[in-house]
């Protein structure tokens, strides 16, 4: 089974959506089996090249109901087992870290991604890392286990961008405007961090489907509001 996860890595319900499905599977009997990949999306593709504040950006963009924003997501994460310091945290342009992520995946494979992938939500979320910043991504990337020369020359060039770009335009083929989406065996797709519970149940039903060899078109949920409701929106 291959699950593809559209996400960005600016997205606290990401963060969220991936520790519950991780949960998920690792109670899956068949997790051996299944292929787990990201996909990026990105919130806000016109972010500056140059870090901001995470805290001024939210409240200029949605008000003083930024700040309960922010307050219901991180006492969410707790249970998670993340740290969310969205004081320290800094609103970043996310493509080259999703040019990263497409690196790890095609020269060191799914599980090095997904591990970079974490290490890039903790810098973010929890670090105060400047996820626009190639060093900052460099020194990010070593530590999950890529090389450091490989990753200097990578982001130095524009390795991987068209690659990125095809892959944000297959996101919007697919109808995503909303993250984390995860689409299962490319059919069928769950949009939201949903409990872990729910993913579960979605592993074992397509399972049996792959089984029983039912294809079914992707149906994606309807886009909500902001970060609410499980998913990010904008």
């Amino acid at each position: 089974m291959k699950v593809e996860i559209w996400s960005d890595i600016a997205c606290p319900w990401c963060y969220i959506g991936k520790r519950r499905f991780e949960q998920a599977l690792a109670d899956f009997p068949g997790k051996e089996q299944v292929e787990v990949v990201y996909r990026p999306y990105q919130l806000v593709p016109d972010a500056p090249a140059t870090a901001s504040p995470h805290r001024a950006w939210l409240a200029e963009r949605y008000g003083p109901q930024s700040v309960a924003m922010d307050a219901r997501v991180a006492e969410l994460g707790l249970a998670e087992g993340i740290a969310y310091d969205f004081d320290a945290a800094l609103h970043a342009n996310t493509f080259l870290g999703h040019r990263l992520l497409h690196l790890a995946e095609s020269e060191y494979g799914p599980a090095v991604q997904g591990r970079l992938k974490e290490a890039l939500l903790k810098a973010h979320f929890t670090d105060g890392v400047d996820v626009g910043d190639r060093a900052a991504l460099t020194d990010v990337a070593v530590a999950s286990g890529l090389d450091r020369d490989r990753v200097t020359a990578y982001l130095a060039g524009d390795e991987g961008t068209a690659e990125v770009n095809a892959q944000l335009a297959e996101g919007r083929e697919l109808g995503i405007s909303a993250v984390p989406t995860f689409v299962f065996e490319g059919k069928w797709a769950v949009q939201g961090g949903q409990d872990a519970a729910t993913f579960g149940k979605v592993l074992e039903q397509v399972a049996a489907e792959i089984g029983e060899r039912r294809p079914a078109p992707v149906q994606v949920a309807p886009a909500g509001e902001a970060c609410a409701d499980g998913s990010c929106a904008i």
